[in-house]
Parts: structure tokens; C-alpha cells; sequence
């Protein structure tokens, strides 16, 4: 029973999201009225012709090759990032030597990387991998930082009082806390390698959504270029909330005390 209402409190807390998406389409609509379908295509004539790339056996390969880039990229910054952030949290002088490093990868536009990458690594996977990479790296290794600094001195030391392992005391204790810093950082880290992949697509790449964008820009094709954006926003969404809110959900049972 236990699950059946974790299911149900998961579906009911999609309510609001379904209603900001709807109220979105309805000022996308409100737009298309007023500015005209070469400016702004409607939300059906969209939906109609990302059906017709589907069709044509052209969106479902981009979407997989995008997918797969961005999610590569994502998990490295996810795994190297959250791993050397929590080490140096737990070490000022890790954190202080790191921290200069991070601030230039941060100061460095994602263009530049993508320029980069390009001339390492020239029009291959690796370049919109790497791009990712190094762009949502800092964003996780912050959030490591933070979440090993601020933990609450007395849970240390009740975790020392009771002799606990030191990977249990981790598992118990660090973590939950830890994890509360490091999902809304992997949130917005992935929405960005989103973002950054399409970039890197459209600029050195000729296959993924990126380059279909960049054919519709040169056909002048203004509902294949939102028929593209929506199947992006779309993929992003199921990877949000189909792959990561569940995760968050099962590690943050503990705040409701189950």
C-alpha cells in the first residue's frame, strides 16, 4: 500500500506542473494570433509538423543522438563534479585550491568550449560530450561543496558518540544531507547540457536536433524550428521527470519520516 501512495501523491503533485504547460500553450497560442504562423506557428500547426519529421524517420534519430550526447556529458559532470566537490567540501584546503579552477571554467562562455572542442576533437560525439561537460561541472562541484560544508556539527558528532563506520555514518548522515544540495544542482545542470548540446549541434555537428534546427534555418522553416524546439523541451522533461524526480523522490523519503 505503501507504494501505491507514493504513486498517487507523485501523480497528484504533477497537477501543477500540467497546468503551467497548459498555460503556456495557450499564450503560445495567444501569439500565433497575433503575430502570424511565419513569425509563430501555432501549437497545432507545431505538433503537426514535428508528426511529419517523425514520419519522415527524421526526428526519432536526432532525439536518440542529442539524448545520448547530453546524457553522457551530464552523468560525468554529475559523477566527477559531485564526487570532487564532497572531497573538497570535507577539506577547506581542497576547496580553496579547487576553487580558482572553477571560477575560470565558469568565466569561459560555452561557445568558446565548443570552438575548443571543436579543434581537439573536430565534428564528433566528443564535442558536444566534452562541451557538456566541462559547462555543468562547476554547477555540480559547488553543490558538493556546499552540501559536505554545511552539515550540522551535532549529527557528526552523535554519528562519532555512537561509533558508527565511517561508511555508514556517510550513507545515515552525510548524505541525506549532502543530497538535498546536490539534486536542484543537477536539475539545473541538466536543463543546461540540454541547451549546450543543441548549441554544439548547430555549430559543429551535422546530425541531432542541432542540425535540424540549422536546416530549418536555412529553409526558412519556422515550424520545423519550433517543431524541433518542442521535441527537445520534450526530451528534457521525460529525462526530468521521468528518470531524476523519482530518484529524488525514493533518496528524500526520509523528510516525511517513512
Amino acid at each position: 500500500m505503501q507504494w501505491i501512495r507514493a504513486a498517487l501523491a507523485y501523480l497528484w503533485s504533477g497537477w501543477g506542473a500540467l497546468a503551467s504547460i497548459l498555460l503556456f500553450f495557450a499564450l503560445w497560442d495567444y501569439g500565433n494570433l497575433i503575430y502570424g504562423s511565419f513569425i509563430l506557428p501555432s501549437p497545432q500547426e507545431t505538433v503537426g509538423r514535428l508528426i511529419e519529421l517523425f514520419q519522415e524517420g527524421t526526428a526519432g534519430p536526432e532525439l536518440l543522438i542529442t539524448s545520448y550526447r547530453s546524457l553522457i556529458g551530464f552523468s560525468i559532470a554529475l559523477l566527477v563534479g559531485s564526487g570532487a566537490g564532497i572531497l573538497a567540501g570535507l577539506s577547506m584546503t581542497t576547496a580553496m585550491a579547487a576553487r580558482p579552477l572553477i571560477t575560470i571554467l565558469i568565466g569561459v562562455p560555452p561557445i568558446a568550449w565548443i570552438v575548443l572542442a571543436l579543434l581537439w576533437f573536430g565534428a564528433t560525439d566528443s564535442t558536444p560530450i566534452f562541451t557538456i561537460a566541462v559547462t555543468t561541472l562547476p554547477i555540480t562541484f559547488a553543490a558538493g561543496v556546499q552540501g559536505a560544508r554545511t552539515l550540522d556539527g551535532d549529527l557528526r558528532e552523535m554519528a562519532r558518540t555512537f561509533k558508527a563506520p565511517w561508511w555508514l555514518a556517510f550513507i545515515d548522515v552525510h548524505l541525506p544531507h549532502i543530497l538535498s544540495y546536490l539534486f536542484p544542482a543537477w536539475i539545473t545542470a541538466l536543463g543546461m547540457s540540454w541547451k549546450v548540446v543543441v548549441m554544439a549541434e548547430l555549430l559543429a555537428s551535422n546530425s541531432g536536433v542541432g542540425a535540424g534546427l540549422a536546416t530549418a534555418r536555412v529553409n526558412l522553416d519556422t515550424s520545423a524550428t519550433m517543431a524541433w524546439i518542442v521535441a527537445i523541451v520534450g526530451a528534457l522533461l521525460i529525462a526530468e521527470y521521468g528518470i531524476l524526480e523519482p530518484i529524488k523522490r525514493r533518496l528524500e523519503q526520509w523528510r516525511d519520516g517513512e
